[in-house]
């Protein structure tokens, strides 16, 4: 394992964290068993930054059980987030914060974040409440040891917050799909000049490891690569999966500190960490870089809906299933229209008691107000419906449905 150098505080942090929030779920909770394997996994094999936060419901309580039971709290460096969208007067401060140390059984958090700052507004409407006193006080109580943000907004919206507060560390979606989105890689580099830079969605929510075109995957293939792959062969180019090359890409620059990784298997902390020593910054060679902007050209082609499947948007007032709907459509354009239908009737629950097609969309604009990567979300589902629900297949699912007694009037 490879790590760098938070020169605020000395500490050694691992270059690839663990990101929490996708542990394995059973029956809508957090499966403790499968969680537990993964957390002493990531441990064993030298990841030390966990990444949680308070909007992940359940899952601070389930990393504080886990770490108490094992004793291993010294071992890692913790960060949780402040839910900034839920704070509306000074004493909701206190409130959420005491619930994470509960819910973690801690007495402190390292780093601890500002969640979804999208702006400079929002930070002054938390400036107005009092927020600055409260670091403070909490920083002399020990508390909180660091302070930061999580970050989903324009460039410029990132550069006035960096100098709006002496932060200490920041949190940024960045990967190579989209350098030049979001806080980018002007961002990344401004911020990397004082701080800390932790990336969040290295691999868009998976969809740069899982559903990688075909074509982008043959660029990687047949490139020849000096990454030691999972299997630990030096140029061996088809040992390196698209998620490796995801993550190599960010090691190599030198402004990142730790990738954040939602692992759900031992197996994929197993590989990713034995990525880390063979990625050093500035390792990639030309062709290597040659080969990310061919497969950046592909997969920004084949994916129509740049959704991360955060779920930020859910629950949907009208139960449209957001992130399966553009999943499923982005699914019929890499794979093919019938891969994605099967997709998409599985998300849409065709055969369950609610449907959570995109037909139940009243354009609230609910979603969009949370929607970390700012996706026009009612026009979207408007282009889903149109691709994967034409008339002959709406008659279809009205009649499967009329079959099972579940029928439900649908615009």
């Amino acid at each position: 394992m490879q790590y760098r150098i938070d020169k605020k505080t000395g500490w050694k942090l691992s270059v690839l964290g663990l990101g929490c929030m996708r542990f394995p779920r059973n029956l809508g909770n957090t499966d403790m068993k499968k969680a537990e394997k993964i957390i002493l996994s990531s441990i064993d094999n030298g990841i030390n930054y966990f990444d949680t936060a308070w909007m992940y419901r359940g899952n601070e309580e389930a990393l504080g059980t886990i770490m108490e039971r094992n004793r291993i709290r010294d071992k890692v460096y913790l960060a949780t987030k402040l839910p900034a969208m839920l704070i509306g007067k000074p004493k909701d401060l206190d409130h959420f914060l005491k619930d994470e140390l509960k819910d973690l059984r801690t007495d402190h958090i390292d780093y601890y974040l500002i969640h979804n700052l999208p702006d400079l507004v929002t930070w002054e409407h938390l400036v107005k409440l009092g927020i600055e006193s409260w670091i403070s006080e909490n920083k002399k109580n020990g508390r909180i040891a660091q302070i930061g943000f999580s970050f989903h907004g324009t460039t410029g919206e990132f550069l006035k917050i960096l100098d709006a507060y002496p932060w200490e560390f920041c949190q940024i979606q960045y990967n190579y799909s989209d350098e030049n989105y979001q806080a980018g890689v002007t961002g990344l580099k401004k911020a990397a000049e004082t701080m800390p830079v932790i990336i969040m969605e290295p691999l868009l929510g998976g969809k740069l490891a899982n559903n990688l075109p075909k074509e982008a995957q043959e660029i990687f293939r047949k490139t020849k690569s000096n990454g030691a792959g999972e299997a630990g062969g030096a140029n061996e180019v088809s040992v390196l999966s698209p998620a490796a090359w995801g993550l190599r890409w960010l090691w190599n620059q030198e402004e990142v500190t730790v990738v954040l990784s939602g692992m759900n298997d031992p197996k994929q902390v197993t590989e990713n960490c034995a990525l880390t020593d063979a990625c050093a910054a500035g390792s990639l060679t030309e062709e290597e870089l040659a080969a990310y902007r061919q497969v950046k050209e592909v997969f920004n082609r084949s994916n129509k809906i740049l959704c991360t499947g955060c779920a930020y948007c859910m629950p949907c007032p009208n139960d449209v299933n957001i992130p399966g709907c553009f999943a499923a459509y982005n699914t019929s354009y890499i794979m093919g229209w019938v891969a994605g239908m099967h997709q998409y009737m599985t998300g849409i629950g065709i055969v369950s008691l609610k449907s959570y097609s995109p037909a139940n969309c009243t354009g609230c604009g609910k979603c969009e107000s949370h929607c970390p990567q700012k996706i026009a979300i009612t026009e979207s589902l408007k282009m889903v419906r149109k691709r994967m629900e034409p008339v002959p297949i709406r008659l279809i699912i009205k009649a499967v449905r009329a079959f099972f007694g579940l029928v439900k009037k649908q615009k």
